[in-house]
């Protein structure tokens, strides 16, 4: 499992993108709509490969769903994502300004689930050692 704070960079990468963000807002305006990525490539003024480009990047992150309908396929958006996300850049922004509670030792912070589980790992070895020992003794 990635780590919170990986995971929150690579959502803001993608929304990193002024294109990304117009077809975030096309899909979000209109809410229960389904488009295919010509109807976005119109509204947008740019080719389909592009636009099936940026699709892609946001349906990675979870902000839009795919619908095949025989040979077409369309996309809506995925508003509780989107409002998960949006719920971690507020708290994101809300704590950016406060201090680190762990003193910015990555290895203790529970946002860094990737070094949790590493320490974790490196203590069950450390107590696979031990007990290893303890029986030579």
């Amino acid at each position: 499992m990635k780590g919170h704070i990986k995971n929150m960079a690579e959502v803001l990468k993608a929304l990193g993108d002024e294109k990304r963000l117009k077809i975030i807002k096309i899909f979000a305006s209109n809410n229960n709509e389904t488009f295919c990525v010509s109807d976005v490539a119109k509204q947008l003024n740019i080719s389909q490969p592009a636009t099936s480009q940026h699709i892609k990047v946001l349906k990675n992150i979870g902000i839009l769903e795919e619908n095949r309908r025989g040979f077409r396929v369309f996309y809506k958006i995925n508003s509780d994502v989107l409002a998960e996300y949006r719920k971690d850049i507020d708290e994101l922004f809300k704590t950016a300004f406060e201090r680190c509670q762990y003193n910015f030792s990555c290895d203790k912070c529970p946002y860094n689930n990737n070094n949790n589980n590493n320490n974790n790992n490196n203590n069950n070895n450390n107590n696979n050692n031990n007990n290893n020992n303890n029986k030579h003794q």
